[in-house]
């Protein structure tokens, strides 16, 4: 799934098309942590997400790596970028129910 450049991005979707692009690269980065995390709802609305068998969870593998990276600021980061995947995950399945169905 894709969305034309004629249609303003919606609230998270460069998160999404970051981590995509990521994981098809087969590279798993915080962007496709997020994208895995997010993939359950994600698949739900059309994505084509591949399964990716993994040691421990998503969520903390996440966390890690911002840990490592931002220290003490790593927890509100995270919270951050959850926030923004679950509110492009609301905003598409709105667009999506209105038939504004991205390209």
């Amino acid at each position: 799934m894709s969305r034309s450049e004629s249609h303003p991005l919606l609230p998270g979707e460069e998160l999404v098309k970051k981590g995509l692009a990521d994981l098809a690269r087969d590279r798993i980065t915080e962007h496709a942590l997020l994208v895995l995390i997010a993939a359950p709802r994600l698949r739900q609305l059309g994505f084509d997400i591949p399964q990716r068998p993994h040691c421990e969870p998503y969520e903390h593998e996440l966390y890690d790596r911002l840990a490592e990276r931002l220290g003490d600021g790593a927890h509100p980061y995270y919270n951050s970028l959850i926030r923004r995947i679950v509110s492009y995950e609301a905003s598409l399945e709105r667009e999506m129910s209105r038939g504004s169905r991205p390209d």
